[in-house]
């Protein structure tokens, strides 16, 4: 059954900490030394690198690139590594990043310096990608076992790695294979080399051999600590984003800068009102604006109490909450028609404590400018002197406030800050609307809104409309004028096919658009066997990737064949999969992801101005930031706060957005976190060879080499 977790933002306070167990004297001395929490990623432009550094840059952890490419690039030395501040030793990086084992040349002394660091201050090394060989504690593929594609394969979390970094996982790691015409993942399987101290955390089965080789493990040597990955990714792959959290968390020994969480949450739109049906003889929908043949007469979809019924049970079934997207105005009509009843207005508010609501105004009327369907597509209307006619302030505020009282009469559990309009009206909408509706933002203050809903394909990014703040929603491929999956198939095969099979050109007009399709999907099947494993596979990559933002459907999708379903079941039963209980899915309402968005924003300009500072000192950690800064810290179970448990237990760790508002805050570590590394291997020095070349994965796109703290 699918673990939810449903609390409000992160935790915020004045950090000052103790972490487990009681914590020892302050340091005096100046002989212990400053390791600051901060990643040095040395890359060579290749995937791998880029998609840990990307991690990074998600959790809000920072980090100093180092590009190799780069003539210009600071020569990483023992100066370049390590100093003294206030007497005291510094190291500069808690941990190191290489693209392989070994990317410098032989004899190098960069390799040298590194190496050194990594022994005096016990700073764990993480090979992105490298070749399996005996200086990675690996014995070479050739020797019984196996280089080439790993599309499909279900890799599987080891013993020690369910009690290492990655017991957050429930075992399986399937590899992607999206395409049966694209090789998209590359590896070596391996066993590790006679002597070496070398532990496996994430393995598969060596083809023609009943022994597993490692894919990532953990290589003991010389007096340091080396993570060894052996196959090749992107940032976006799901083989990846299951394992980052899980190579932040082992380079990091648990304690770093920013937080990360697994995010799904979902908006069902136009709830109480009636969506217009997409008829598949006219290929479009009657009713909308752009469908003017005359023939076309209007077939509005609307939920019912039994599909009222099926969303509560199955939420009780997935202990997951729908966000329901109101359109009061639906309900006020229907009651009107039929001598004032309206069962499926009964049922929900029968039903409203075991949903989230939000405004979605009264009647869902546009809100930007006043249209012209004169002509297809429409266009907005003019005055006589050319400027463009707008809805009005005072029609904008009667479309929030009215759906707020209707809301507020039937006992709807309502936060009166938040607010989605109709189709995202009022803002900027493209070709037709290249600016908000001037009235928008003063309606918005006259009735006390602080977060308003955008399209996340529209806009990705959130900005201010007068008082409010936007919350990108990210719309799922359901389309909202279809309740039956042979009207979904329709509609999509008439969207991405080309002119000459009956589509509309779409495609082939925009060849970036990559959900093109080279032949028709079958109406019986499409839906099931390629529409909801690609909605699901790109929702799922959302909820792996540390985004909150929602998505959003529509109450059609609820009905009738209640086509949403399969999608939503996806994700959360692949999830749950794949999860172990301590890491659940987030489930938080729209406002608590726009105070996310706010505190990840607001800490992103901290990094970037480099005015953030945090350094550990035996057991000590000081954050040193802005005053008032939300700082994001993951740190050690049993971390307490003035008696009290600090954060939040997530994926095996406590995190949490703190303050500094009073000053730096000071972390306590137990003992056993600065436990001094145990050397038992004996020491190496060679330098390996390059790792022979490979295909780049599927998804990969070459950037310009940069070198960047961040």
């Amino acid at each position: 059954m699918q673990r939810i977790f449903r609390a409000g933002a992160l935790t915020a306070g004045v950090l000052v900490a103790a972490f487990g167990l009681p914590a020892g004297p302050a340091h005096a001395d100046t002989d212990t030394p400053r390791v600051d929490l901060r990643v040095l990623v040395v890359s060579d432009g290749g995937p791998a690198t880029e998609a840990i550094a990307a991690e990074l840059d998600t959790a809000g952890t920072p980090y100093t690139t180092i590009d190799l490419t780069d003539a210009d690039r600071p020569v990483i030395d023992t100066a370049f590594l390590a100093d003294t501040v206030d007497g005291r030793p510094r190291a500069r990086f808690q941990a190191v990043v290489l693209p392989d084992d070994n990317p410098f040349a032989a004899g190098s002394d960069e390799m040298d310096a590194l190496a050194a660091y990594e022994r005096t201050y016990a700073v764990p090394q993480v090979d992105a990608y490298t070749y399996a060989r005996p200086e990675a504690g690996l014995r070479y593929p050739v020797e019984d076992g196996y280089s080439g594609g790993l599309d499909g394969v279900q890799a599987q979390v080891t013993a020690a790695g369910r009690t290492g970094p990655f017991g957050y996982l429930e075992g399986a790691v399937p590899f992607e294979d999206n395409s049966p015409d694209v090789g998209e993942s590359y590896a070596y399987l391996s066993q590790p080399a006679p002597g070496a101290d070398f532990t496996p955390y994430v393995d598969a089965p060596i083809p023609g051999s009943n022994a597993r080789g490692s894919l990532v493990g953990e290589y003991r040597h010389d007096g340091r600590r080396e993570l060894v990955v052996t196959f090749v990714y992107n940032r976006y792959q799901q083989q990846f984003r299951l394992l980052a959290r899980g190579i932040v968390d082992w380079m990091t020994d648990g304690l770093h800068l920013g937080a990360s969480r697994n995010y799904f949450a979902v908006h069902v739109d136009d709830v109480l009102a009636a969506d217009d049906r997409w008829n598949t003889d006219l290929d479009c929908t009657p009713g909308d604006v752009d469908c003017t043949d005359p023939s076309a007469t209007p077939d509005p979809i609307r939920m019912t109490p039994a599909d009222v019924d099926h969303a509560l049970a199955w939420q009780a079934d997935r202990r997951f909450t729908l966000d329901l997207a109101y359109n009061a105005a639906g309900s006020v009509d229907q009651r009107e028609d039929h001598g004032g009843v309206d069962a499926l207005a009964d049922r929900l508010i029968a039903a409203r404590d075991r949903f989230r609501w939000i405004n979605h105004t009264y009647t869902h009327a546009f809100l930007g400018c006043v249209q012209d369907t004169s002509v297809v597509p429409w266009k907005c209307a003019t005055n006589a002197d050319g400027s463009t006619r707008w809805v009005s302030r005072s029609e904008i505020s009667a479309e929030i406030a009215n759906n707020r009282v209707w809301g507020r009469n039937v006992g709807l559990p309502l936060e009166d800050d938040e607010l989605v309009t109709g189709e995202h009206s009022g803002l900027a909408v493209l070709p037709q609307q290249g600016e908000d509706n001037p009235h928008l933002g003063p309606a918005l203050a006259d009735n006390g809104i602080g977060w308003l809903g955008s399209d996340n394909s529209r806009e990705p990014g959130r900005r201010q409309v007068g008082p409010a703040t936007t919350v990108p929603r990210y719309p799922m491929n359901v389309f909202y004028n279809a309740a039956r999956a042979a009207e979904q198939v329709d509609e999509y095969n008439w969207i991405y096919t080309g002119r000459a099979q009956g589509g509309s050109g779409i495609c082939e007009d925009n060849p970036a658009t990559t959900t093109c399709l080279d032949a028709p999907l079958d109406p019986a099947t499409g839906y099931q066997d390629h529409i909801v494993p690609l909605e699901t596979r790109t929702a799922l990559s959302h909820v792996l990737g540390n985004d909150p933002r929602p998505h959003f459907i529509h109450q059609s999708n609820l009905a009738e064949d209640r086509i949403a379903y399969p999608v939503l079941d996806g994700v959360l039963g692949g999830y749950d999969a794949l999860f172990a209980a301590d890491t659940p899915v987030v489930n938080l309402r729209m406002k608590d992801i726009g105070a996310e968005l706010e505190h990840r924003a607001a800490w992103r300009a901290a990094l970037d101005a480099g005015s953030v500072t945090a350094y550990r000192i035996g057991d000590a950690v000081t954050v040193q930031a802005p005053a008032g800064t939300a700082v994001p810290v993951t740190v050690p179970t049993g971390t307490t706060l003035a008696g009290t448990v600090f954060g939040e237990a997530y994926a095996g760790r406590m995190s949490g957005w703190t303050s500094s508002a009073d000053g730096p805050p000071t972390l306590s570590l137990p003992s056993s976190a600065a436990a001094p590394l145990d050397d038992t291997a004996s020491a190496g020095g060679t330098t390996p060879a390059p790792a022979p070349a490979t295909t780049v994965p599927v998804g990969v796109s070459e950037s310009v080499p940069y070198t960047s703290d961040r």
